[in-house]
């Protein structure tokens, strides 16, 4: 197994770091839910290569709740900021349907000159990923399409780049959906999660509770091609949260249920390369892996440590909120 270290101790104002993206000028840019304090809304974080954190801007909040809940972000070729404001992770009522894929531009300083709503009224966005002019958009629930065996449904949304105000229905007759996933594993129904691109332009979708790593490939028209499942290897990945690619082709998955991190080879090898046991992140160790990034020769890998339950590592949360490394 590798070694994990602590990179950085995050502020007092972020308690349930996410996903993670590279800026202009090439600092690490985090995505904060801050799902565990109430009184707390989403932000986001610059962190340079020392591990020192700052806010960089508070999230636009939902007018009818309150907060922003912001998961994934990813960034466009003009360095517009695309969020996952997952309102609905809590699954308190008042929150249910009020997700949100934001489209910010941000000036260096943090003033947002200008707030674009691409899609509301959603169950459940998570992560996204954006290339040749759409945005890829994980829903890890579909509540209302029920199947006869109970199983969940999950999907992945696709729009383009300058859509806004899309609304949408939550059900496979959405015409934004691009693909979608039933998660097996009865003892976790979470279905779509992580998602990135390789450098050859296939998707590849985790599909959470199943453990299961889907590349989805395109026709030439850019529709889908085939979804078929690359990866899966339960002794060695239990849950697939963020995910990412090294130059090599080599994907780094977060086990966000086993407190891990794992490798999958480009021909579908699986392989758990850190571990840690239920334990704060101050001390280095994998506190519930929520993402990875490939950043200045490093993986660096969120800890969201909140999420409790018999088949989870982590036990209960605790601050500071906290990054780790490990190296490539």
């Amino acid at each position: 197994m590798r070694e994990t270290k602590l990179f950085s101790v995050l502020p007092d104002y972020v308690c349930t770091p996410d996903g993670m993206a590279i800026d202009r000028h090439g600092n690490l840019v985090l995505s904060c839910p801050n799902y565990a304090r109430d009184d707390f809304s989403g932000m986001v974080l610059r962190v340079d290569r020392q591990g020192k954190a700052e806010k960089w801007f508070d999230v636009p909040v939902h007018p009818d709740t309150g907060v922003a809940r912001n998961m994934g972000i990813a960034f466009d070729g003009d360095w517009n900021i695309y969020l996952c404001d997952n309102q609905g992770w809590s699954e308190r009522e008042e929150f249910l349907y009020k997700g949100r894929i934001l489209k910010l531009k941000v000036t260096d300083e943090g003033e947002i000159l200008e707030t674009v709503v691409v899609a509301d009224g959603m169950e459940h966005p998570n992560g996204i990923r954006i290339r040749d002019g759409y945005m890829y958009v994980t829903q890890s629930y579909l509540h209302p399409e029920k199947r006869e065996d109970g199983k969940l449904v999950s999907c992945v949304y696709r729009f383009g780049l300058n859509e806004k105000d899309v609304h949408v229905t939550n059900t496979l007759a959405d015409p934004n959906i691009f693909a979608s996933f039933v998660t097996q594993n009865p003892a976790c129904q979470y279905g779509a999660d992580g998602i990135v691109f390789d450098r050859d332009g296939n998707l590849y979708v985790g599909n959470f509770g199943d453990g299961a790593i889907y590349r989805l490939t395109f026709n030439e028209d850019g529709s889908l091609k085939e979804n078929r499942l690359f990866a899966q290897d339960s002794a060695n990945l239990q849950s697939t949260d963020g995910m990412i690619f090294d130059e090599k082709g080599n994907l780094y998955i977060a086990d966000f249920c086993a407190n891990a991190i794992a490798k999958v080879t480009p021909d579908g090898k699986v392989e758990r390369i850190a571990q840690s046991p239920d334990c704060t992140g101050v001390d280095g160790g994998l506190d519930q892996p929520g993402e990875p990034i490939v950043w200045d020769g490093r993986l660096i890998i969120s800890c969201f440590d909140l999420v409790t339950g018999p088949d989870k590592v982590n036990t209960k949360h605790e601050m500071p909120a906290t990054l780790v490394q490990m190296e490539l």
